[in-house]
Formats: structure tokens, sequence, C-alpha cells
């Protein structure tokens, strides 16, 4: 070890501790919210590889890729020779990951599930990158930006909420996901919160009896228009003097910095529900 390098250890989303003898200089990434973190942690000249659809900011979709959610190239990021390589547990294959520390890699396990992970999963980042005071900053700005929604949102009149992923079928979030802990931070229920699986595929009529007065979501549409026009056509005219908002998935749906701009939407669709009960 380099004289005046300090060895770090941090515990990861397993509870596994993760050693480097020194800060990382060549990190992949295996989900794109992670890519954003690392960015947003002062770190992104570090980044040595990413996973697919990594394109936020911009300089990420110039970095070599090395697979997605369904499969990553193990053999990839070993020609790439990182020094770290930040997992996301519930978005990345097990075996995947697996197959990673097999081959020697250090991976730090990542599973953000409320929008008080997101500073510290940059914090977390920050110091395994030796960019913690970058990361201290971005930290405390997204942290300041959340506070301001929940003061001003979070003891208004409660929404019932049915938050989209995707519309055919139609999946959404239990209480555990992160968008859940958005949707309770504007002053929302989510309906679906107590269902037994992270991200539920439910019916219809399971909307139907949930009874919401909003629907939110975007990812399965290309703009506001195409969104509310799914819910606007057959099979789901039933819903349709129910208000629809459509906010941008990569705003809401990655778990990184971009997320306080993302709940800011959600707050003001709300609100908005608010004012047509008026």
């Amino acid at each position: 070890m380099a004289c005046g390098v300090q060895a770090l250890e941090l515990a990861d989303d397993r509870g596994v501790a993760v050693r480097l003898a020194a800060p990382a200089a060549r990190i992949i990434t295996l989900a794109p919210h992670l890519a954003e973190i690392v960015f947003a942690a002062g770190a992104g000249a570090r980044l040595a590889g990413v996973a697919r659809f990594s394109d936020f900011p911009p300089a990420a979709s110039a970095l070599p890729e090395v697979g997605d959610a369904a499969r990553v190239d193990a053999e990839r990021v070993l020609a790439l020779k990182p020094d770290l390589v930040l997992a996301w547990r519930s978005g990345n294959q097990a075996a995947d990951i697996a197959r990673l520390e097999a081959l020697g890699m250090t991976v730090f396990v990542t599973e953000p599930k409320r929008l008080a992970d997101i500073p510290r999963l940059m914090r977390a980042v920050g110091a395994l990158a030796g960019s913690a005071a970058a990361a201290a900053g971005a930290a405390a700005a997204f942290e300041q930006e959340v506070d301001v929604l929940r003061r001003r949102y979070a003891a208004r009149p409660p929404v019932r909420v049915f938050y989209e992923i995707w519309h055919r079928p139609f999946i959404t979030v239990n209480g555990e996901h992160f968008i859940s802990d958005v949707i309770a931070l504007c002053g929302g229920v989510n309906v679906f919160a107590r269902a037994p699986v992270l991200t539920p595929t439910v019916s219809l009529e399971a909307v139907l009896a949930a009874r919401p007065e909003a629907v939110v979501g975007g990812s399965s549409a290309a703009s506001a228009a195409d969104f509310v026009a799914q819910w606007r056509a057959e099979p789901v005219t039933a819903l349709s003097a129910i208000p629809v908002a459509f906010v941008p998935a990569d705003a809401i749906q990655r778990a990184g910095p971009r997320l306080a701009a993302g709940a800011a939407a959600i707050c003001a669709e709300l609100e908005r529900v608010r004012a047509r009960r008026r």
C-alpha cells in the first residue's frame, strides 16, 4: 500500500463488509441509477463501465457497457479491471453478483428502499471513491430538496394513489419500494402498499377495488398525451373520471439524484387532485 493511503471498509446493504486497500480508481456500475449516483458523488471520472441504458449524465453514454438486469457479462467486467463493482440487489441477478465475487472482484451491493437511501449511497460511494467532500455536498443538496417537499406536503389531506410502472399488464409497487416513500412524502397513500412483493402485477379489477383518486406513472408511454390516452381507452374506461398524471420514468423510477425532481412533480400532481376536491 502506498505511504499515507488508508484502507477502506464499509458495509453494503447485505451487511457484508467491503474492503478496499485504497479509494477505487476504476468503478463499474450494474444499473443506470448507480452511474448517476457515482457522477453525483464526484467520481464520474473513475467510472470504467456501466450497465445498458446508462444515459445520464450524457457522459455515461460514452462508457463501455457490461450488460443489464437480465445478464451481466462477467468476462467484460473482468477485462475492464475494476477496483469496485456497484450492484443493485433487487435489480441484478444474484447469480451474476456471485459470479463476479467468485472471480475475485470487490462488489458493493446496494438496495435503496427509501428516499433517505439516495444521499446515504452518495456518501458511501464518495467514501469508496475518495470523493467524500463532493459526495457530501450532493447528498446535502438532495436532502434539502426532499425536506422542502416534506414540510410543504406531508401534512396535506391524503390522496389515494395507484402508481403504474407498466400498463399491460398493470405493474405497480408495494410499500417497501422507494416510489411508495415518494408518494407518502407528498401526502399520498399507495393503494397497493400491502402487496406481498416489491413490484406486483395487478388486475384492472384489483385497481378498481383499491379506489384510487389518482393514477401516476409513465414508463409505458412516450409522452403525457400517450399516458392519458392509455387510461381513457378500453378496457380502463371505468376509471375515466380519475385524474391521470404522467411523470417521466427516469425521474421517478431510477433511485438516483433526479428522484428529488420526480418527487416534486408527483407532489404537484397530488395537489392538483386536492384542488379538484374543492
